[in-house]
């Protein structure tokens, strides 16, 4: 077997990437027509396949997402004097 070229996409059927992701079929192919995932019906009759580094965008775009809403999170609970310091009266 020949290596593959670093620039060629392997490509996988939704199962396989629904196995990965432990989601449905439905679900992989919802993320494909919602840009979160890259894919294409390929050959035929056309099955759909998605491009294997996609799924390693979709799942860090994901831990981002989490890392922001977990910070938003803190940022609320947190009271205002924790984060700007004491107000000083003036008089």
């Amino acid at each position: 077997m020949t290596p593959r070229p670093p620039h060629a996409h392997r490509f996988l059927a939704p199962a396989q990437v629904a196995e990965l992701l432990d989601i449905g079929v439905d679900e992989v192919i919802a993320l494909v027509h919602a840009g979160q995932l890259r894919g294409a019906p390929l050959g035929t009759p056309a099955r759909w396949r998605i491009e294997e580094p996609s799924i390693e965008e979709y799942l860090d775009a994901q831990v981002e997402e989490a890392r922001r809403m977990a910070l938003w999170r803190q940022s609320q609970a947190a009271s205002f004097p924790e984060l700007w310091g004491s107000a000083t009266q003036i008089v």
